[in-house]
This record gives structure tokens, C-alpha cells and sequence, in this order.
């Protein structure tokens, strides 16, 4: 791959300056093509920040606002961020669970993307908070090639956000970007442990977790070491107590209880 220098050079120049973000998708665009940039920005259990996206009026309200609503507290790769992850570049199917492309989150609101692939750089800062650079194709995949290339680029990405998002935790919770208030804060931070509480047991909450995050029964067991089995009686309850009978219900459920901030 020819380096692209001069890119490097205007990305450099453009740190701090409200063209980075796009200088940064049109660097990354050398290297190998790709439809779609969105940037969000992730601190703790908050509502993500759009940092930046280019993605058409009829595309953003499902790639931005809807996501932003609860699908996010789904996603691998604000998952990830949420783990002691190694910084870098980020297929979506590495991270996903085992069932992801089967789960609801996927068949509920991933595949309204239309996307056939999405990959990012995941940038742990200073402050806490973490970057998330995604590159999103619609029709084909990203080769090995491809992945190789672009990864190359990494340390120029990682130095670069580091400097130009440093004090991203501060914008957090202060009005800006797509933080709506403290009380938004609370019912996502509490989403998982809050949904159906005085209705499901602690376990059957533990359940639904791992289910709606597309995680298999098999693959739910072991995370909460108890048998394939018992998840499924679990599964079966939780159904019965909230009165549905599907799991794309149970996600309908999860995003209603979190955008009203109350149980189903």
C-alpha cells in the first residue's frame, strides 16, 4: 500500500479543527473504499455522541437516532468498550456473540441498515471515554486485503483522535450532542438491572441480558454457569410473566421500558 502522506499531513493539520472528521473519512477512503462514516463516542453507559457521520437524511434516522434510543446497549462494538478490550481496528462479526446474526437485535434493527459490513477503530482516550471510527460498506465485504491495508493506518488514527477528542468525557451529560439529562443517564445505566423488575427474578433478568445481546442458550450458560437447559425454562418464563412470545417482542419491550425509563 502507498502510504498516503499528504493525507496524513491535512489530518494532522486538521486536529481540532471541525474538519477532522471528515479529513479522517477521506483519508481512510485512500486506502480502500467504503460507503458510510459514522464516529460515535462512548463514556460509560451514557447515550453515545455522534461525533460525525455522512450518512444521507433517509439513512441517519436508523444509523443515528434510532440507535441512539437503546439499540446501542446491543451493539459489539459498544460492547467492547466496555471491556478490558485491546485498542484497534474491529470486524463486527469478531466481536459479536455466537448468535448475534440470529438475534434480535440483528433481525430487529441491525438489518435495517441494509449494511453488508461494518468495521471500526476503537480508541481508548485518556479521559475514559472511547472513540469508535466506523467504516461501513452496503454491497460487499471488506477483504483480508482490505482489513490489512486500512489497518495500517492505525497508529495514525489512534495518535490523531487521541489528540483532536481529548477532553470528550467532559461533553457528557453537559446538553451537548445527543445527551438528553440525568434522568436518561439513570434508566440507561440501569437498563439491564432496572427491566422487569418486581416481575422477573434477578436471574430472569440475567437471561434476557445475554439473549438480547445474542448470546445462545449454550453460550448464556456457561456465562452464568448454570445448564442450556435451565436457560430455556428461564427464557420460558420470562415469556410468560411479560406476557409475550417472542424475542422480538422481549426487544420491543426492552426499548420501550428504556425509552419511557420504567419496567414493561
Amino acid at each position: 500500500m502507498k502510504v498516503p502522506y499528504e493525507a496524513t499531513g491535512t489530518l494532522i493539520d486538521a486536529i481540532g479543527t471541525e474538519s477532522f472528521p471528515q479529513t479522517l473519512s477521506d483519508a481512510l477512503r485512500q486506502i480502500t473504499p467504503f460507503d458510510y462514516t459514522v464516529v460515535f463516542g462512548y463514556f460509560g453507559q451514557a447515550r453515545p455522541l455522534d461525533l460525525f457521520d455522512d450518512f444521507p437524511r433517509s439513512k441517519r434516522k436508523v444509523f443515528v437516532e434510532d440507535y441512539q434510543e437503546g439499540p446501542y446497549l446491543l451493539d459489539p462494538f459498544y460492547l467492547v468498550c466496555e471491556t478490558d478490550f485491546v485498542p484497534g481496528l474491529h470486524r463486527i462479526r469478531d466481536l459479536a456473540p455466537d448468535r448475534f446474526f440470529q438475534g434480535e437485535y440483528y433481525r430487529s434493527y441491525y438489518a435495517r441498515t441494509g449494511l453488508a459490513e461494518e468495521i471500526g477503530f476503537v480508541i481508548k482516550l485518556l479521559d475514559g471515554a472511547t472513540v469508535v471510527v466506523s467504516a461501513m460498506r452496503a454491497e460487499k465485504a471488506f477483504s483480508a486485503k482490505d482489513i490489512r491495508q486500512i489497518n495500517e493506518f492505525w497508529p495514525v488514527v489512534q495518535a490523531t483522535c487521541k489528540r483532536h477528542w481529548n477532553d470528550l468525557a467532559t461533553h457528557f451529560g453537559s446538553g451537548e450532542g445527543s445527551s438528553t439529562g440525568d434522568d436518561l443517564y439513570q434508566s440507561v445505566a440501569l437498563a439491564f438491572t432496572n427491566f422487569g423488575q418486581g416481575v422477573l427474578t434477578p436471574r430472569e433478568r440475567q437471561v434476557v441480558e445475554y439473549t438480547l445481546k445474542g448470546h445462545s442458550a449454550d453460550a448464556v450458560g456457561r456465562i452464568l454457569e448454570i445448564s442450556p437447559g435451565t436457560v430455556r425454562i428461564h427464557r420460558r418464563n420470562v415469556y410468560s410473566k411479560l406476557q409475550i412470545r417472542s424475542q422480538g417482542e422481549l426487544f420491543s419491550k426492552f426499548i420501550d421500558a428504556l425509552v419511557s425509563g420504567g419496567s414493561p
